[in-house]
Order: C-alpha cells, then sequence, then structure tokens
C-alpha cells in the first residue's frame, strides 16, 4: 500500500473550467450511450474471465442458483468493520450461506427498472453503482477534466422557464421518465409503501423521478431551485426522498457485495489477493450530508428512518438521545412534516422567518448513522459510520483539532463517495467558505493505517484519485458565486456535471410603496478590482450626495461583512454621524442603535443581508435607502424597501455592476438583468 499511496501523492487535483456557462445544445447523436458501453465492455471482460479461470467458473456456477451475483465484479465499502457488529454475528459462517446473506441477495438484491418492475437480469453487476466505482479512470480522462463544458441543454419537466445543462454525454435526452432505474426493490417497495400510507401522490412524478435518475448516475448535480420548507410550507420534499433514497441505495448496495464478497472468498478458502475483490475504501463512511441547522438535522434523519425498510430498523438506537440533542421544544418529534403549517404566535415576523428558526438553530452538530443486520445506530463512532450528517462548521472544527493534535484525525472523510449538500443557501448566509474547507479534505490519504484489508481497498483509492469518483449533489433556493465556485473547481466527477438553470421573474411587484428606484451601474474590470470599484464609486459618486444633506434616515443596506467593515471605517474617517446594526453587534448596541435611528440622532445606519437573516428586523425611521450591494435572497428586497412605507421623502438608490447578474436576475428578473448588465447607458429607473 505503502508504494501506491507514495505514488498517488505526486498526483495533482484537475480543476474544473471556471463558471464557464456558454451553453451549446449537442449537434452529435451517439448511437450507444456511454453507460451501454460500459455495460457491453462489463459482459466483454466478463466472458473473457470465465473463459481464462474455469476454477471461478464452477465456484460462480455452485452459487447462482442462490445469490445471482457476478464474482467478478468488484463491489465498494469498508466489510471488514462490518464483520465485526455485534449484531450480526451470523458473519463468522463459512460453511453456507448466512441467514443475513439470505435477506439480501435474494428479493432485495434486484434493482427496480422501468415501472417499478424488478430487473432480475444482470441486476447487480451492470448497475451504475458498479459501472461507476469498477471504471479505470485513465490519465487522459483526469488532464480532459480541465476542459470540461457545458455542452448541452434539456427543458426540466415540471418547473418552468428552467432547463438542465450539462458536460459530457446528455443523459437526460433518452432518460426514461417511467423509471427508478437502480433502485434496490425492497427500498422501493417500502418508499411505495410510505407514501400510500401517509396519502401522498408525488412519488411516481416525472420530476421526482427524472431526479433520482440524475442521482443514480453518479453525475455531480447543482440544483439550486430548490423550493424549501419554510418558505409558504412548499418544501418539495420529493427532491428531499430523492437523495435520501439515493444514498440509502448507495450504503445497501455497498453493503451487500461486501458481504457477498467475504462469503465468497470465505467459501473458497482464498486470500484477496484479484482484483475482483477490491471492493472498499479505506474507511467505512461512504455518504457525507451537509446542513445548516439542528433542527433541518431532524427532518432529514426523521425522513431517512422512515424510509429505511422496516427489516433493517427493528431496533432504532439512541432515538431519545437524537430527539433531545435536535428536537425542538415545540414537539415536533410528532409533525415534523407538517411543521409548516403550524401558525405563528405573533406576525412580527415573516413566516418563513418563524419556520425556519423556529426549531432547535445550533449549527455546530455531527452525527453518524450506521446500519447493521436489523439495527440503524445513531451517534456511531464516524469512522465505523455509514452515513454522517454535519455541518460545515462542525468539521472545520474536527479538521483544526486533528491539524494540532497528531492523535485525533478525520480520516473518516478519506472514503466518502457521495456528498450531499442541502439547502446550500442557508450555509452560504452562515459562511460558505467552511464548505469550501470540508470539500478541500474529502478523499485525502488517510493520516494512520486503515483498517482494511489493503488487498481489498479499490486501486483509485490507493492512486489518490478518490475525488474523481465523488459524487457531489448541491441543493438550495438559490445560487451565488461562491457556491458555483466551488460546483465548478471542487466537483471533478469524471462522469461529468448536471445543472439547473432558470430564468426568474424577479421580486419588485412585491414592493409595496410607490418609488422611484434608481440603479446605477459601476464598471468593473475583473472580479479581483470588484470590491475597489465599488468602494471607488460610492466615495466618488454616491458619499458626495449624502455627505452635507440634512436629511437624516439614511440606510446604507451591505451584503458583505468585509464591506461593513470597510464603509464603517471610511464613515470614522469622514467624521459622519452613523450607527451600526451587524451580525455581530450586541443585543444592547442593536436596541441602542435602532433607537438613535428613529429620533434622527443619528443620521446614518450601516445594516448587514446576515444581520437581517438572523433577526428580520423592521427598522423605523428610514427616509433614503442606498443599496451599496444587492441582497443575496430575493425575499430580503422587497422586505427592505417597504421600511421606507410611510416616509415622507422616500430615495431609493442601488448600486450594481455586471459581476452582480445572479442577484440582479432574482430581483428584477432575468430579462431586465441582461438588459440591465449590458446596455450603453449605466442608470435605470424602476417605480412599482
Amino acid at each position: 500500500m505503502t508504494q501506491r499511496a507514495d505514488a498517488g501523492k505526486k498526483k495533482k487535483s484537475s480543476k474544473q473550467n471556471p463558471n464557464n456557462l456558454n451553453v451549446n445544445i449537442l449537434q452529435t447523436d451517439p448511437p450507444t450511450s456511454n453507460l451501454k458501453r460500459k455495460r457491453q465492455k462489463v459482459k466483454h471482460d466478463e466472458r473473457k474471465k470465465e473463459a481464462e479461470l474455469p476454477a471461478r467458473r464452477k465456484l460462480k456456477d455452485d452459487h447462482d442458483d442462490e445469490e445471482d451475483f457476478n464474482d467478478d465484479s468488484p463491489r465498494n465499502s469498508d466489510a471488514e468493520r462490518m464483520l465485526q457488529d455485534s449484531d450480526d454475528n451470523d458473519s463468522q459462517s463459512t460453511g453456507s450461506e448466512t441467514e443475513y446473506d439470505a435477506e439480501f441477495s435474494q428479493s432485495d438484491e434486484e434493482d427496480v427498472g422501468i415501472d417499478g418492475q424488478p430487473n432480475y437480469e444482470d441486476s447487480v453487476h451492470l448497475s451504475s453503482f458498479n459501472l461507476h466505482l469498477e471504471h479505470n479512470l485513465t490519465k487522459e480522462e483526469i488532464d480532459n477534466q480541465n476542459g470540461s463544458k457545458f455542452k448541452w441543454e434539456v427543458p426540466a419537466i415540471g418547473m418552468s422557464s428552467c432547463k438542465w445543462i450539462g458536460t459530457g454525454e446528455n443523459i437526460l435526452e433518452d432518460l426514461n421518465s417511467n423509471s427508478f432505474d437502480g433502485l434496490k426493490a425492497r427500498l422501493y417497495e417500502h418508499w411505495m409503501d410510505v407514501y400510500k400510507t401517509s396519502g401522498g401522490k408525488d412519488l411516481n412524478s416525472s420530476m421526482q423521478k427524472i431526479f433520482f435518475s440524475l442521482c443514480s448516475r453518479y453525475r455531480d448535480i447543482l440544483h439550486c431551485n430548490k423550493k424549501p420548507f419554510y418558505v409558504k410550507g412548499l418544501e418539495d420534499t420529493s427532491i428531499m426522498d430523492a437523495y435520501i433514497m439515493h444514498s440509502l441505495n448507495h450504503v445497501f448496495k455497498t453493503r451487500d457485495c461486501v458481504k457477498k464478497n467475504d462469503a465468497k472468498l470465505s467459501r473458497a478458502g482464498e486470500s484477496a489477493g484479484s482484483d475482483k475483490f477490491r471492493d472498499q475504501g479505506f474507511t467505512r463512511p461512504k455518504v457525507l450530508i451537509l446542513l445548516p441547522m439542528a433542527s433541518i438535522v431532524y427532518r432529514v434523519v426523521k425522513r431517512l428512518i422512515q424510509l429505511t425498510p422496516s427489516a433493517h430498523k427493528v431496533n432504532v438506537e439512541h432515538m431519545d438521545r437524537f430527539l433531545t440533542k435536535f428536537g425542538s421544544e415545540e414537539g415536533n418529534e410528532e409533525n415534523d412534516h407538517d411543521s409548516e403549517n403550524k401558525k405563528p404566535q405573533k406576525a412580527s415576523k415573516p413566516s418563513d422567518y418563524e419556520v425556519l428558526f423556529g426549531g432547535n438553530n445550533e449549527d455546530d452538530f455531527m452525527i453518524g448513522i450506521k446500519f447493521t443486520r436489523k439495527t440503524i445506530k445513531l451517534f456511531s463512532d464516524f469512522h465505523t459510520s455509514d452515513i454522517i450528517v454535519a455541518s460545515a462548521l462542525s468539521l472545520v472544527n474536527k479538521i483544526e483539532e486533528a491539524g494540532s493534535n497528531k492523535e485525533k484525525d478525520v480520516d473518516f472523510l478519506s472514503s466518502i463517495e457521495v456528498l450531499i449538500v442541502d439547502h446550500a443557501d442557508v450555509i452560504a448566509m452562515q459562511n460558505w467558505y467552511h464548505v469550501h474547507t470540508v470539500i478541500d479534505h474529502l478523499n485525502r490519504l488517510p493520516s494512520k493505517q486503515p483498517g482494511t484489508d489493503v488487498m481489498r481497498i479499490r486501486p483509485w483509492y490507493l492512486d489518490d484519485n478518490a475525488r474523481f469518483y465523488r459524487q457531489t449533489i448541491v441543493l438550495g433556493f438559490y445560487s451565488n458565486p461562491d457556491i458555483n465556485a466551488s460546483f465548478n473547481h471542487q466537483c471533478c466527477n469524471y462522469e461529468g456535471k448536471v445543472k439547473l438553470v432558470c430564468d426568474y421573474k424577479g421580486v419588485l411587484h412585491k414592493v409595496l410603496p410607490e418609488i422611484r428606484q434608481i440603479y446605477e451601474r459601476f464598471h468593473v474590470d475583473s472580479i479581483v478590482d470588484a470590491d475597489d470599484a465599488r468602494f471607488d464609486y460610492f466615495v466618488k459618486k454616491v458619499f458626495p450626495r449624502i455627505k452635507d444633506s440634512d436629511q437624516g434616515g439614511i440606510m446604507i443596506f451591505i451584503s458583505s461583512y468585509f464591506e461593513f467593515i470597510r464603509i464603517r471605517n471610511f464613515l470614522k474617517s469622514q467624521n459622519a454621524s452613523f450607527c451600526l446594526l451587524g451580525e455581530y453587534t450586541t443585543q444592547s448596541d442593536i436596541s441602542r442603535a435602532r433607537n438613535w435611528f428613529n429620533e434622527a440622532k443619528r443620521k446614518i445606519m450601516l445594516y448587514t443581508e446576515r444581520s437581517h437573516f438572523y433577526h428580520r428586523y423592521k427598522i423605523r425611521g428610514v427616509q433614503n435607502l442606498i443599496m451599496y450591494s444587492l441582497p443575496e435572497r430575493k425575499e430580503f428586497f422587497p422586505e427592505i424597501l417597504n421600511m421606507l412605507d410611510g416616509s415622507a421623502n422616500m430615495a431609493c438608490t442601488l448600486m450594481f455592476s455586471s459581476l452582480d447578474k445572479f442577484r440582479l436576475d432574482r430581483i428584477v428578473g432575468t430579462n431586465k438583468a441582461k438588459r440591465m448588465v449590458t446596455a450603453e447607458k449605466s442608470v435605470f429607473f424602476f417605480c412599482h
């Protein structure tokens, strides 16, 4: 292992082409898809191996009736720890198929195909799961990662004004919308039962099937038009269910193939010297789910338990501890899917704020989930878990601890094969750089000797190429440049990328006061100069208008904390009369600043977007609004402008550049935004 690992360290990560969104519809129509070609190659290799290895064929023939399993297809995961589970005593059997193996190798081994019907023939070794993990990545393919471009587009079913764009082969072109292809039959049947019991009608929706199919094809996915549960209670639960089922499917298939390879090795009395038995990573955890708040963990984990087939959750360990740590004080353990319907006690805050922050707002958490034969173990050791659900902040703390203490490590991140980032827009309000740090530390070579048999570890783990096999799924209400940068640069799955792109109608119609909105565009040469260009425009063009004015009630809205500090320092240098309301301002200083501003004891107030996100204050006394930078969250725009309602001399000035296209899209609408960033004139007026 040491020689291969050392060799792997010399290989450097290939980065994706940054922000290349020039979408060209694919003109060629390949006669055979990559998936079909992979399956044909697997079949050819199997026939060749069977001809060369008659002993292997005999072993296979002896057990085909029991297992429907191809022993020439390596599988993925870490079984050595699994075999030590206290309730997996049957794993020590060497003579005949154990009860556990029988459960997983018969009815549950088939994959679901068209219209929910099982695919019995070649269902295991020809699944997307195996084809993805068994692929031998070439140096040429790694080098070509830099040249990947979005070159095809397909309208998104069920989402008006949206389209999927992707790199590589157009996998949506021939996608069967009536299929849950690759899903284990037992998972599918239980999923159906759960929906029937709860009265759900969306299980077989084309939108859900397409998203699950995207997941099962192991492409990197950026879906930033996911309706969140806190906005009018219209969470797109079909998307959450799809990624949970994909995670369970990946974990169970990983578990199945390791168990079966163990049984084959035991019966044959052989050692794991053949590449066909390389089915594991360095450590056991295979799925990592990043979430922003403990209350959202509560929703996701409860749903994950619901969607786990009954045979695998006869016992759920530490459920009381889970309810105590992640549940809210309002008893939502009984109504976790109906929490959006509960009425807020007061209307002082917007309804979405009441729902999002109405539960446990802890943002430093981490929980391991382990599946044994009949038990779901919550709070399992991270190194022996199957799924880890965590906040980016908690993982960053773990990474820093490992960096300063040699006895600690984050090797449980070394073999993550599916990364899911849900509610990415909320995480962006917290600190997206934490996500960047976490992704950067995924799939690194472990710092300590792994407990896994080195002869069972897949070659691409040893070659330090695991990041090219990791699937990353990013979900949110909207995207921003930071999220896009991580998706473009840090996600380098050899299968390619799929991304949802949408046109927006804007939120100008939600502005209540009839006020003249003045949008002023400033010139930017490059993204490196953007902050300085914005600041120079404010200092030279905007501030002189208010410096000598006697009018008070001037609110300067700022999106970035670093911009907030810069403007604060500038106002200090100008001896301006101002007060602060930022995300780190103490509660006593906030109350004092609001009173000063309302009573005109301070002329200017600096107000940050993150402060509004966490508190949703309604500031009184605003007469002149200056948006130094547009808000990331579109719902904040009308909320801030509506603070002018009732003022005698209302004024509103908004600064933007061509680099603010994403934010401008969501505020004024996609069509208007295109004209505003490309037109020769630089000043635009709106009045609603």
